[in-house]
Formats: C-alpha cells, sequence, structure tokens
C-alpha cells in the first residue's frame, strides 16, 4: 500500500571521531536473537542482524507500556519527543561475534489430514558479548533519563525468546567498533549489503499522510447510488473512514500491529522505508570458530536462582509446596548423574576424596537445595542452590546443564532454568516488574541486606536426634547446636508454634508443617523422630539467610525465612 521512500541514506561516519549521540548498549542473556527480517518468511532461515533501527524503536514503545505503566491514550510527552528524535536519524552499530544456529520442527495437521509440515527456527547465537548501537543525536536530560530507563526495563527484543538486557551508555564512547553503517561507498570485498526497516522522521511522514489522504479524497465518488450529491456528514464520515487507515503520527506507524497491516494490505509497514547498510560477510559464520579465544572460568557464586515451568506452562501442575524434601533430592540426583566418571566435586556430593561425609568446619559448606514457593499459589515455582564454599566449574556446569526435574504423577518432567546466579548482595538486587511479590519474598528467605533477628519456620523443623525434655537433646538443646555448627549465635527466645497457639497465620504454618514429607527416600537416613515442628527464633542481632537447619536442610527442610 505504500512503496519504501527514497532519498539521501547516506551517513558519512567518521568513526575515529565521531564521539557526539546516544548509545545503547545490549547483551542477551538467553544468548540468541530471533527476529526475522521484514518482508520474509520464517522458513528462508534469515535473521535480521543487526536488529534495524524500526525494531528497537517499537521495542521500547512497547516496554513503556508493559514496564512503565504508560495510558493507553499514548507516551507521555518526553516519550514522544525521544522517539521522533531517534527517528530523524540513522544509528550505527557494534556487532558481536554471532553463529547462525536454526531447529526444524515438524508441526502436525490431523483436523485436516495432511502430512506434517516443517517449520524453522532460526536465531542468532550470541556468546557473552555486546550489541553497540550508537545515534548521532544529542537528548536532553529528562529524554536520556527516559531512553535509559526504557533500555533498564526491556525485557526482549525480536521474538519472547530473545530476552535482552539494556543499558544507557554515559561514558563518551570511541566509535571505532561501530563499523555496521548506511555508508554509500563500500567498506571492502568481504562486505555485503542488507536492507534494514527504518522509521521516517515525524515531518516526513506528516506530509506524506497529508498528500495521500488528499489524493485517496479526491478519488471518492461524490454522489450516493442514486446519483445525489453527498450530504456534509456522509462525506465527512467518508474522510474519517479513509483517515482511520493511516496512522495520525509517527508514534502510530511505530505503534501497529500485524492485524492492522494486514487489514490494510501494507506491504510495508506505514512510516518506514528501507535503508541499506553495510556489514562484514562473516558476522554471522555458519560454525563457531576454530580459534577460540582462552575460555575464561568464571568466579564461583554463592547462590543459583532456578526457575521452574511446567508442560504448556500449566503451573498448577506443578509439585506440592509439602513436597520440598523429595524433590531436593530427585534435583540431587540429576545433578550427580552429570559426573558419570563417579568422580562428583565435594561441593555437590558433600563427601571428601575417600567418601566420608564432611566434618568439622566443612560440613555445612557443601550445596543446599531449598525448593520456594514464591508466588504463593502453594505450587513450588523456583529453586534456590546455595553452597557458602562456593559453586564453580564442574559443579556451576552441571547446574547450568540440568535442564528438567521429575517430579511425583508429573506425565513430564519440568522444566528448569538459570534464573540469576551470584553472591548474595546480587541476589537481593533482583527486580521483578511483572510479580513484585517474587523478589519479596526471596528477600525474606535471605533476611534482608542486613539480615533480621526474627526468623519463622518455612518448612518444618525436623529433629537430627531422639528428643528428650531437657539438656543438649532437647528440642531447644538441638537447634542451639544447629546454630553452632553453622557460626550463628544462640537466640534469645526459642518459641513452639501450635495449632492452639499464635496469630491466623501461625497457625496455619503449623497446619500445614503437618502434611510435609519429613522422610527421605529409602537409600537416605531416617529421621530420629518423625515429626516436624514450627519455629520461631528471636536473636539479640541481625542474623543473615538462609537459615537451614535440622534433619534434611540440604534438601529443604528446616527452612526459616524472615518475620
Amino acid at each position: 500500500m505504500v512503496a519504501p521512500v527514497t532519498g539521501d541514506t547516506s551517513s558519512n561516519w567518521s568513526h575515529t571521531r565521531a564521539r557526539v549521540g546516544t548509545t545503547l548498549r545490549l547483551t542477551f542473556p538467553g544468548r540468541r536473537y530471533h527476529a526475522t527480517p521484514w518482508g520474509n518468511h520464517v522458513n528462508e532461515g534469515l535473521i535480521e542482524w543487526p536488529p534495524s533501527p524500526w525494531r528497537i524503536l517499537r521495542a521500547l514503545l512497547a516496554t513503556g507500556y508493559s514496564k512503565l505503566c504508560w495510558p493507553a491514550e499514548g507516551p507521555p510527552e518526553i516519550a514522544v519527543n525521544l522517539i521522533r528524535k531517534l527517528s530523524t536519524t540513522l544509528p550505527i552499530y557494534r556487532l558481536p561475534n554471532a553463529v547462525g544456529a536454526h531447529s526444524r520442527h515438524y508441526m502436525p495437521f490431523p483436523q485436516f489430514n495432511k502430512e506434517p509440515a516443517l517449520v524453522l527456527d532460526t536465531w542468532a547465537q550470541v556468546d557473552g558479548e555486546w550489541l553497540g548501537v550508537h545515534w548521532p543525536v544529542e537528548l536532553d536530560e529528562s529524554e536520556r533519563e527516559m531512553l535509559g530507563k526504557l533500555a533498564y526495563q526491556m525485557g526482549y527484543l525480536g521474538r519472547s525468546e530473545s530476552w535482552v538486557e539494556g543499558e544507557l551508555v554515559e561514558d563518551e564512547v570511541s566509535l571505532e567498533e561501530f563499523a555496521v553503517a548506511p555508508d554509500e561507498a563500500r567498506p571492502g570485498s568481504s562486505w555485503e549489503q542488507i536492507s534494514l526497516l527504518a522509521p521516517e522522521s515525524a515531518e516526513s511522514y506528516a506530509s506524506w499522510r497529508e498528500e495521500r489522504l488528499t489524493d485517496e479524497l479526491s478519488k471518492l465518488p461524490k454522489e450516493n447510488a442514486r446519483g445525489k450529491p453527498l450530504t456534509k456528514a456522509q462525506s465527512a464520515k467518508q474522510a474519517e473512514t479513509l483517515a482511520v487507515a493511516y496512522p495520525k503520527d509517527l508514534i502510530g506507524c511505530l505503534q501497529a500491529d500485524t492485524r492492522f497491516l494486514h487489514e490494510g494490505g501494507w506491504s510495508q509497514p506505514p512510516g518506514t522505508r528501507k535503508v541499506l547498510y553495510w556489514r562484514p560477510m562473516d558476522v554471522l559464520r555458519s560454525a563457531p570458530s576454530r580459534t577460540r579465544a582462552p575460555r575464561v572460568e568464571a568466579s564461583p557464586v554463592e547462590f543459583v536462582l532456578l526457575a521452574m515451568a511446567a508442560e504448556h506452562n500449566n503451573m498448577g501442575s506443578l509439585p506440592s509446596v509439602v513436597r520440598t524434601l523429595p524433590q531436593g533430592e530427585l534435583l540431587h540426583r540429576a545433578l550427580l548423574s552429570r559426573f558419570t566418571d563417579g568422580d562428583v566435586p565435594a561441593v555437590l556430593s558433600g563427601r571428601d576424596s575417600t567418601g566420608s561425609p564432611l566434618r568439622g568446619t566443612s560440613i555445612h559448606q557443601h550445596i543446599h537445595i531449598l525448593h520456594l514457593d514464591l508466588d504463593g499459589d502453594e505450587h513450588l515455582d523456583h529453586v534456590l542452590l546455595w553452597a557458602p564454599a562456593g559453586l564453580g566449574g564442574e559443579s556451576l556446569q552441571a547446574v547450568r546443564a540440568t535442564r528438567h526435574e521429575v517430579a511425583k504423577n508429573a506425565k513430564r518432567p519440568h522444566r528448569l532454568a538459570v534464573a540469576a546466579s551470584g553472591q548474595r548482595a546480587e541476589l537481593l538486587g533482583l527486580r521483578s516488574g511483572a510479580n513484585p511479590q517474587l523478589a519479596d519474598r526471596l528477600q525474606r528467605v535471605l533476611g534482608g541486606v542486613k539480615g533480621t533477628q526474627e526468623w519463622i519456620s518455612l518448612t518444618p523443623f525436623v529433629p537430627p536426634r531422639y528428643l528428650k525434655s531437657s539438656g543438649k537433646n532437647s528440642l531447644e538443646g538441638q537447634l542451639c547446636a544447629e546454630l553452632h555448627t553453622r557460626g550463628l549465635p544462640e537466640p534469645e527466645k526459642i518459641e513452639i508454634v501450635r495449632l492452639d497457639s499464635g496469630t491466623g497465620s501461625e497457625k496455619e504454618l503449623a497446619r500445614k508443617a503437618r502434611h510435609f514429607i519429613r522422610r527421605r527416600a529409602r537409600v537416605g537416613m531416617q529421621p530420629p523422630i518423625d515429626c516436624g515442628f514450627v519455629v520461631k527464633l528471636e536473636f539479640s542481632c541481625e542474623v543473615q539467610g538462609p537459615l537451614l537447619l535440622g534433619y534434611g536442610c540440604h534438601f529443604g527442610l528446616g527452612a526459616f525465612e524472615a518475620v
């Protein structure tokens, strides 16, 4: 319906001196970028690399609506000015090393009695480097602040599988590595030309729209079916219907969805133009380079947070919270199964080189597996792996390679994905814009930034030895002994929460604790007493979490959270 607008698309960049402008740094934590160039079918196996200027601006607008809660009437004035400024010029790119990859899927059509159709899923595999986008345009302080917020909150670029983390670069940037640009002359024999979709400037689109509407209105009939002249109301309605087919401004063009484009018969989104960019021919290799730089071993991390997902995203089919212990054991077995030669790191096995359990100061330095219900629906949806000795090298690689976890009565294993990893401070800084409750519950398990003085059972505490009425084997004595082995102070107050005491929420904890599974599988040591207690601990100073005590504490029992 609209033809590409031709014109001067050259940039005449001087990469060594052009330092003024605005730069975004984009990284792909999932290491994948999925996007099909405009005008191409997904089965052609093409990748839009780098992302087109039109796609980036649409992603910024979508982030504003989904994360910054813009009103349905449209973006705020600052955001409108920002988008208009970025659309007046063409960006240049710094491309990281990437490999073109694809998978094949055969989609069945049983209802049509047809043969399965082959569908290609193509992506760019981006490992560890960042994509730079630089616009040679100056923004004022409020516009830079808005762009920084949008980049920080951006969740994906391209398809929803293309997770992205954005950052506005505040320092002066050297553009020597920003080589992908819309220059007229070919930079060299090893370069190829690609077409990217870019937005028109707001003024150019407004002028084109006015001319197009005037031309279309002149073609409309001036008489009705009976041959009588149209009334003013009928003419106005004709003009209004025609105007709906053309977005009123550049923001409307960027927000046009696929259905609008199909119904309007647009062969190219309104308000866009095709621009020819030069990029190196080997920017998307068909295989990883054989001459890779030496692999830098990642520093050990204390925590890894895994997200659980059920088949078909049916979160109600995830395991119940009462199955914390068996799920911890099953995941532990899956981690150990990664070591077929039997040489399991002590941080995962909890045993030394002779096969004996760790003792002394190392007794609780190996991994703790705590399944969590962070969204409060009584189903386990995350797993917190905590190893005071640190997970690194082979142990961290085994965690990342474990993609599934089995569960009782589940038809298929649940999917696992690394949601975060790092030290305690980094997990406390996690953000969750879609559901702030997740981050709040995780902070309670960790005890907050400085720790907390009051703790209450999240999962029941099972005594590790036979109970006696007094002395070191009493319930209080065993709790104090468990705290001592972890280098923590004795509490000033220990209170047992029962069904006939405590507040309503505490009674609910005591009721739920009766249904938790408290016995390990046959291969594991059984508890001396099959009884779980809900306990409140009050310390004289702040104590940092996680806090896991008693029998089965390395598989999720005896976990506490901040009151």
